[in-house]
């Protein structure tokens, strides 16, 4: 699903050239949920952009669903791919406020040429399927943070992509509501769906198939207290 080989990142230029990933080489298999971690500036961010094609890379190959990734990619052919292939979930849920629920979770319906009647319809049905339909016609500032989380979770699944990338999906949310969320995740996976999710907690880490570790922008063995948790979840 997801193949990336030795993949450079560069911020800045000259002297003050940043070098944020250092060759990551790295393989996601379709179907797999998947937690990525690390300690700030380990480059996290940086590699969910490229991964989510918010963000170019310098060096290496990437392959997103058997298509090649340039790195010349232009913003038109990344915006046609990350509508066919890819749904973002994030922290701040990232939900236009002048919009309610339908509306927020129709956006990317809008970007296909779909009708309004058709895109409405299928986004009241993809909030039922989240447990909102009761909130269908609430705004942003009506909600909770759980119901606003959900709604994200709702619009990137509603072109039926292949990955979810969540970036701090449960940062901003208290615990009952990161388990209820969590196992939404988890339903949507056992659907087949391939999620990648960046979280500073171990205990989302421990709910996923597997950890990625990344220290000083490179792939590598999470710290001993980390492997400790995990052999004890």
């Amino acid at each position: 699903m997801i193949f990336l080989e030795d993949i450079h990142k560069y911020y800045g230029h000259d002297a003050s050239r940043l070098h944020v990933l250092k060759g990551i080489t790295l393989e996601i298999n379709q179907g797999e949920m998947i937690s990525i971690m690390g300690s700030s500036g380990s480059g996290k961010s940086t590699l969910l952009n490229i991964l989510g094609l918010l963000d170019s890379f310098d060096q290496g190959q990437y392959h997103l669903a058997e298509t090649k990734i340039s790195t010349q990619l232009t913003e038109r052919k990344a915006a046609e791919l990350r509508n066919r292939f890819i749904g973002f979930v994030f922290q701040s849920f990232n939900l236009l406020p002048f919009k309610n629920a339908i509306e927020n979770v129709a956006l990317p319906l809008y970007y296909q040429g779909i009708s309004r009647k058709n895109r409405n319809y299928q986004a009241e049905a993809m909030l039922d399927k989240v447990g909102l339909g009761d909130r269908a016609t609430h705004m942003p500032n009506q909600m909770s943070g759980g119901q606003k989380q959900r709604v994200a979770i709702a619009r990137a699944l509603i072109t039926d992509p292949k990955v979810i990338l969540a970036d701090e999906p449960t940062g901003a949310l208290d615990s009952q509501t990161t388990e209820d969320i969590m196992q939404l995740f988890k339903d949507v996976h056992a659907e087949g769906k391939t999620i990648v999710i960046v979280t500073h907690e171990h205990e989302i880490a421990e709910q996923t198939d597997r950890l990625i570790w990344l220290k000083d922008g490179n792939v590598d063995l999470p710290p001993a207290e980390v492997m400790a948790s995990a052999e004890r979840s």
